[in-house]
């Protein structure tokens, strides 16, 4: 197993987060979507520098499907709209939930060798990385969805459920190559590109963005979601739920719960554009449509 290189946290905050989850007494991750009151001050337009496009993409969480789906998409959609400079933006938890972990990860690097990719880490991809060195944290890792992270690699299934905690996490440790732990491990924290932030979580309202945490960027729900202030830049997230996404003066959510609604959304930026990509996930096929917002 490669050797860690993240700074050491508390597991009894993990741990903490995790049970929140667990019980369910965190806020519903289905919610309906919320009014985003402007507020008294305007502003200009958020912009992305000329000549330059951006599209960033909601969790994936081991859709291998969907993903197919919207890089086929998007891949037409940027050939349509001419010439620029396209970044790609993951806004993390590719893995975890869904079937397919390994398989988007290595989809993702393959895509990667073509395009501008970047990826920013999030919640998951941090307890996943930890979850090789604790037992407490590999406990929650299981328990969030992490148990389908681990079977779509090359473990015996029976094997890995019917072992003990210390066994079934020697198991994961074996399965796992060491270029996918090093290629989570070089993730980013955020992104900027013009007037947008984007990040998995979200921010701390009122706090510069160079004193924000990790843990915040990776965790935080409110008070981030209902902040009716403008932050310094818009906000481009995933990570809470909705049933489509959320569209706000300081706030963009994309993550449409692929991995139980087959709904994976992308956002596209150009100048002061904005156009979403979703899937679709009918009976027999998924398809991709793109509307202007």
């Amino acid at each position: 197993m490669c050797p860690s290189r993240n700074s050491a946290r508390t597991v009894a905050l993990v741990a903490q987060v995790g049970q929140i989850y667990i019980d369910g007494k965190h806020q519903p991750m289905f919610k309906s979507i919320r009014q985003l009151w402007a507020p008294k001050e305007e502003r200009p337009p958020a912009a992305i520098p000329a000549g330059e496009r951006v599209y960033a993409i909601g969790d994936i969480h081991g859709r291998l499907d969907l993903l197919a789906a919207l890089i086929k998409a998007i891949e037409d959609d940027n050939h349509d709209r001419g010439d620029a400079r396209t970044t790609i933006i993951l806004l993390g938890d590719l893995v975890d939930r869904g079937p397919h972990s390994a398989a988007v990860l290595q989809a993702v690097r393959i895509w990667q060798e073509r395009r501008d990719i970047r990826l920013i880490c999030g919640n998951h991809e941090e307890m996943f990385l930890r979850s090789f060195e604790d037992l407490n944290v590999f406990r929650s890792f299981l328990l969030f969805g992490g148990l389908e992270t681990v079977l779509s690699y090359q473990v015996d299934h029976r094997a890995f459920e019917l072992a003990d905690l210390q066994e079934a996490q020697a198991m994961m440790a074996a399965a796992v190559p060491c270029e996918d732990i090093e290629f989570i491990r070089g993730f980013e924290d955020y992104v900027v590109i013009g007037d947008y932030l984007f990040v998995h979580a979200g921010i701390r309202p009122g706090k510069p963005l160079e004193e924000q945490s990790v843990e915040v960027m990776r965790w935080i729900r409110e008070p981030f979601l209902s902040h009716a202030g403008y932050h310094e830049h818009v906000v481009v997230h995933g990570h809470t739920i909705a049933e489509a996404p959320e569209i706000g003066h300081n706030r963009i959510g994309i993550d449409t719960g692929a991995y139980m609604t087959g709904r994976l959304t992308a956002l596209g930026l150009e100048g002061e554009q904005r156009w979403l990509i979703e899937t679709d996930q009918q009976i027999q096929a998924i398809t991709a449509t793109t509307r202007e917002v």
